[in-house]
């Protein structure tokens, strides 16, 4: 597991991008007319943008805290601190737990039975190897120390007791939060937009041009707000002034 772990951490930033393309194949449905009555895809919409959500809250809320530098180097794991303050101190992998909510929610926002009931295991068994090897990492680097947070926090499951006072010991850095993940909210709001209106035309009532008006000026909103983000990291006027990002 470990090697297919060091493998899939070279393409994991690609892995997200090519899942989140399979939620448009044409799949059976998870909701039904027949099994839900008419009003049937609400509960697809309103659970799916719960769960999506929530991911993005817990990615907003690890990388605003305290973020982790261990993305990578060279495209191998790298790691310079063994981090657990913050929401580490409730989740050993809250980015990628976030990552899974985030593509479960939109599974079920696009009602697709072969999202969520076939793609969503096999992402979930990648990460799994993912993190594994990470731990392998971690472990012969830090020893004991990480044995010990091993032993305190639960690798997927998190521990929220004491979150209000993770809280209050942090101030939350939103620089650091957008200029990270600008790239990933671009792909993930644009397929969002695109999935609620060609999916449920009951939101637009089945008006195909004000659907059509809808998502292009819902799609530039994004694309500015994209480039906006993009231009001001690039340019230096916007910088994490409290951690630098590599």
């Amino acid at each position: 597991m470990v090697a297919i772990g060091n493998f899939f951490f070279k393409y994991r930033n690609f892995l997200f991008i090519f899942l989140y393309l399979l939620l448009f194949l044409p799949s059976p449905a998870i909701f039904t007319e027949n099994s839900f009555g008419t009003n049937y895809w609400i509960w697809p919409v309103v659970l799916g943008l719960l769960v999506t959500f929530s991911g993005q809250a817990i990615r907003a809320m690890t990388i605003g805290l305290v973020y982790i530098i261990r993305g990578g180097k060279n495209r191998n794991i790298y790691a310079e601190d063994l981090v657990t303050q913050g929401l580490f101190s409730h989740c050993r992998n809250p980015l990628y737990l976030g990552n899974i909510l985030m593509l479960l929610g939109v599974g079920i926002l696009s009602n697709s039975a072969i999202y969520a009931f076939i793609v969503m295991p096999f992402f979930i068994f990648i990460y799994h190897a993912i993190v594994l090897a990470e731990e392998n990492f971690l472990r012969n680097k830090f020893g004991e120390a990480f044995n010990r947070y091993c032993s305190q926090v639960n690798r997927w499951l998190p521990d929220f007791r004491g979150l209000a006072d993770t809280l209050r010991g942090f101030t939350f850095n939103w620089r650091r939060w957008l200029l990270k993940e600008y790239n990933t909210q671009f792909v993930w709001l644009s397929g969002i937009v695109i999935i609620l209106l060609f999916k449920y035309p009951q939101l637009t009532q089945g008006d195909a041009d004000l659907r059509n008006w809808v998502l292009g000026v819902s799609l530039l909103v994004i694309v500015l707000y994209y480039f906006t983000i993009r231009y001001l990291k690039k340019s230096g006027k916007m910088t994490d002034r409290v951690l630098a990002v590599k």
